[in-house]
């Protein structure tokens, strides 16, 4: 399962070469479509029609969570207390990815340090 903060979702979402081939090699790789929990978009949208383009393009390819299970919630608490760092956004992005999940985001310190107290997740940069 590949899932997508902020920093992935502008990288994916730039009209780039190398944007296209990394989505590629997800497709690949059966990691697509992408999960993005709906609280990433606060991140993610200005509500300007104009600079939310490419981003809501690339959105309607991803599988958004719109819910957030009373036991996500916790587990990304515990995530984020045990790490000491990181937004609750950040948390929620990581306990999504368990197990055995791939996030692709661009604040790697932070959740590299929730990931470390996470079953199986892997942080890329993006």
């Amino acid at each position: 399962m590949l899932v997508l903060d902020a920093g992935g979702i502008s990288r994916l979402a730039r009209r780039t070469q190398d944007a296209a081939a990394a989505i590629m090699v997800f497709k690949r790789e059966g990691l697509w479509p992408p999960v993005v929990p709906s609280i990433v978009l606060v991140e993610s949208l200005t509500g300007r029609q104009q600079s939310d383009a490419t981003v809501n393009r690339l959105l309607k390819t991803c599988h958004i969570v719109e819910q957030l299970p009373e036991q996500r919630a916790r587990r990304a608490g515990q995530l984020r207390a045990r790490a000491r760092r990181g937004s609750a956004v950040d948390a929620v992005v990581v306990a999504s990815a368990e197990p055995r999940g791939m996030v692709l985001s661009g604040d790697l310190a932070d959740l590299r340090a929730l990931a470390a107290h996470a079953r199986d997740v892997t942080i890329e940069r993006a």
